[in-house]
């Protein structure tokens, strides 16, 4: 799947617009970061993205496939973080990870759950219980859980929101990576002070309307943009 498209997507709730006529794509091999207030429309992209909910009006194909065709078919090809971690407290970060790849169909679940527990840093800690770990831990381990079968759509809702250093140069890494190897990454958040380097596109959304989409480039600055974009 190498892009995404929106073609004048609303999506109306008692007679109020979520979202309204936005168009825009997201393509293979770039992060995109979405910004916007509360209400601004965010999470209903993202449960738009997510299959969760059809638009009210307009289209969206995921490559060739339309939105009912993706929803039946494509759904295995998202990994979606979200506020819920999805992980099993009582099992080991291990188990998590053996637990998901094998429900994904990979076919050495135990290699595939180490190598990611390698990649996020979290060798040493893999067999203590998910219930034991810092909020930084528990947000890699659900970053792996995620992207374990190498989705084409990597979804992510504030994933860094609050985490130490090391858990944000883990991710940002991993997001990297996630690039790299030719997945479409969108992600929500807050912060500012995310490094521009990180992202290839920007998307500011403002009472359910786009009022900002492009590419990034270096001495971009987030905060200005979106005060001047939604001021």
């Amino acid at each position: 799947m190498k892009t995404i498209r929106l073609d004048n997507v609303s999506k109306v709730y008692q007679r109020h617009f979520a979202l309204h006529r936005v168009t825009t794509e997201f393509n293979a091999g770039q992060l995109t970061l979405v910004l916007g207030g509360n209400g601004a429309g965010k999470t209903t992209l993202m449960n738009l993205l997510a299959t969760l909910e059809p638009p009210s009006d307009g289209s969206i194909r995921f490559g060739d496939w339309d939105f009912e065709t993706f929803s039946r078919r494509g759904r295995r090809n998202i990994g979606w973080v979200s506020h819920d971690s999805l992980l099993y407290p009582e099992l080991s970060g291990r188990e998590n990870l053996e637990f998901y790849a094998k429900m994904y169909g990979i076919k050495n679940p135990s290699k595939t759950a180490q190598d990611w527990l390698e990649r996020i840093e979290l060798s040493a800690a893999a067999d203590k219980r998910v219930r034991t770990y810092s909020r930084g831990m528990k947000q890699r381990l659900s970053i792996a859980r995620a992207l374990i079968h190498r989705p084409a759509l990597v979804l992510l809702d504030e994933p860094m929101t609050g985490l130490d250093h090391r858990s944000k140069d883990v991710m940002l890494r991993i997001f990297d990576e996630a690039r790299s190897q030719g997945q479409i990454v969108v992600m929500i958040t807050h912060d500012f002070s995310v490094p521009i380097s990180m992202a290839d596109r920007v998307i500011i959304l403002d009472q359910g309307k786009l009022v900002f989409h492009d590419s990034t480039h270096e001495g971009m600055n987030l905060a200005d943009l979106y005060l001047e974009k939604t001021s």
